[in-house]
């Protein structure tokens, strides 16, 4: 008999050395699958770094449309400012000048901006030729040479496309003098109103979910399959549905007709703010009920021991333990938000515009909808700027991303 049971307990401790054996092999062919998915996205996304630096700098070829000489005699560094103001007034026309004061008078700038507006108004100085980082880095001769036998009056310098005066300069057609000022001011707000509208609408939805309502009613299921639904839904879609909403239908709201706002439609940075607003709605929504769910029950029966009302459990208790999670999902909202392009084309994003919103019933454009606009215009310097706007992009979001885990570790850590 106890050989018996010692021969079946044999058997049996074969048997699950056989099945972990199993297991630890299938465990280690993901671990590996994983590791090469990582492996691989790491090198993608470098790739496309260094392919985005790589068009950022490198050297550029630069030559006068129109001869200097013919307008001054001497070096344009030694005029003074009064002098270039007259060379300005004296070579553009009246709406050019008008446009310039407009931005900033004539007499109020620096010596070293009006030498700028010289050389770009005036003389006109564009790039003719350009060559990527690597290529000026490894081959600068071969440049060299193309240039000097192509453009001989041309001088050749090392150029960084993203510089303080491309953050400040607002659209232009020409690609020395064109900026992101405007799209990055409608970036922030378009950002500041998706966040005011979607915030509070997100966690009231996902406290009504998960503290309020009946989770085994169908009204409730239906709500949360729709959620879910939605949270795959193109992006294009809710770019339609806002024009159809925001634009038209509400469209003196969102105008600012109702408000005395003359001259306006509805495709202003207010409706593509409402419109991101729903297209992050389901993300937010989600994240903050698993952040709602992950709070321990023991909590609110405490709370409730001591006295406390639902509401007052809720405001003091669960929504501080979840607010880390929640602003996993805001982060996550807000990256989504920032770099997308189709919504904001369709329901009014201006492709070329020099004027900066100024408030919530203004015309707007986006960074994403500028380096879109870029990456079609035939000239190659454009494309160096589109490059320029993409790393703005990044820097902006990493920037806004970093301030909302740094909020988010603090208040874990204070918890």
């Amino acid at each position: 008999m106890n050989k018996t049971l010692a021969l079946n307990h044999t058997v049996h401790l074969e048997q699950v050395e056989s099945l972990l054996e199993k297991r630890k092999r299938k465990a280690g062919v993901w671990k590996a699958l994983f590791q090469f998915s990582t492996l691989v996205g790491v090198i993608a996304l470098t790739i496309l770094l260094l392919s985005i630096v790589n068009q950022t700098f490198g050297l550029v070829a630069i030559q006068d449309t129109h001869n200097r000489a013919e307008f001054i005699s001497q070096p344009l560094e030694t005029l003074s400012n009064d002098e270039m103001i007259n060379l300005l007034e004296a070579n553009l026309s009246k709406n050019r000048l008008r446009t310039l004061d407009r931005e900033k008078p004539l007499f109020e700038r620096s010596h070293a901006d009006l030498m700028t507006l010289v050389e770009n108004e005036v003389f006109e100085v564009k790039v003719v030729d350009s060559a990527h980082l690597f290529q000026s880095l490894i081959n600068p001769d071969d440049f060299a040479a193309r240039v000097r036998l192509e453009y001989p009056d041309a001088i050749i310098e090392f150029k960084s496309w993203l510089t303080f005066k491309f953050i400040t300069n607002t659209m232009s057609n020409v690609p020395e003098q064109a900026g992101v000022r405007t799209a990055l001011l409608g970036s922030f707000l378009l950002i500041l109103i998706t966040l005011v509208v979607a915030f509070p609408l997100g966690v009231s939805t996902a406290i009504y979910l998960e503290e309020y309502s009946k989770q085994d009613t169908r009204l409730s299921r239906v709500i949360q399959t729709n959620i879910d639904n939605l949270a795959g839904v193109p992006s294009i879609i809710y770019g339609i549905l806002g024009l159809a909403i925001f634009v038209r239908a509400l469209g003196p709201i969102t105008s600012g007709q109702v408000f005395g706002v003359s001259g306006a439609n509805g495709r202003t940075i207010l409706s593509a703010g409402f419109t991101m607003a729903l297209l992050v709605l389901p993300v937010l929504i989600t994240n903050a009920q698993e952040a709602i769910r992950a709070v321990p029950n023991s909590l609110r029966q405490a709370s409730y021991g001591l006295g406390a009302t639902k509401w007052q459990t809720i405001w003091h208790h669960v929504l501080p333990y979840a607010l880390p999670g929640i602003l996993t999902g805001t982060i996550l909202a807000i990256s989504r938000a920032l770099g997308e392009t189709a919504p904001l084309i369709i329901v009014g994003a201006a492709t070329y515009i020099t004027k900066d919103p100024s408030g919530l019933f203004s015309n707007f454009t986006a960074i994403p909808i500028q380096i879109y606009n870029w990456t079609t215009r035939p000239q190659a310097e454009f494309r160096n700027i589109a490059a320029a706007a993409i790393l703005v992009l990044l820097i902006m979001l990493l920037s806004m991303n970093a301030i909302a885990i740094l909020w988010r570790n603090k208040i874990q850590k204070n918890r």
